[in-house]
């Protein structure tokens, strides 16, 4: 067969739209693989963003966290420190003051009842009281009993008693 440039441009033109086509179908193939591989890249970008991200914001709240915890764990410290101290000091008080109000109504019952005595000692003894002066012995009675008395202490009248 003889070819003339006709049939020879048609063949090289057929063997390039060839070509053409097998290097657009290389390239669509290898485009399609590397959008494939981009996105998966993309994708394992955004989880390990996201992961970093949330990590980063938990250590971050965790910070935060123990960040207003101290101080607010050591205010409530104090706080339940000074309540706890005022209340148990309060309480001290409290009771000690009842016990010396106790003690000061006991006492001044005991007070009342020594004078009751006092009082009734007078009555018994006819206003006698003893006194021992400088190893000496008196008897002083009550004013008005002895028109001269012969001694006198505190003012009032007195019988000597005998040494023996």
């Amino acid at each position: 067969m003889i070819s003339n440039a006709n049939d020879l441009t048609e063949r090289l033109r057929k063997k390039l739209e060839t070509e053409r086509r097998e290097i657009e179908e290389l390239t669509a193939d290898e485009l399609e693989r590397l959008a494939g591989n981009s996105r998966r890249a993309v994708r394992y970008a955004l989880r390990t963003i996201r992961r970093d991200t949330e990590e980063a914001t938990g250590r971050m709240r965790e910070l935060l966290m123990k960040g207003w915890m101290r101080p607010l764990i050591v205010g409530l410290s104090l706080s339940l420190g000074t309540f706890g101290g005022s209340w148990a000091t309060m309480r001290w008080l409290s009771g000690s003051i009842h016990t010396r109000i106790e003690a000061r109504a006991e006492l001044g019952r005991d007070i009342e009842d020594a004078r009751r005595t006092l009082a009734q000692l007078e009555v018994d003894t006819w206003g006698l009281v003893f006194h021992e002066i400088k190893g000496e012995r008196f008897v002083v009675v009550p004013d008005g009993v002895l028109d001269r008395p012969p001694w006198r202490v505190d003012d009032r009248p007195a019988l000597k008693l005998s040494n023996e």
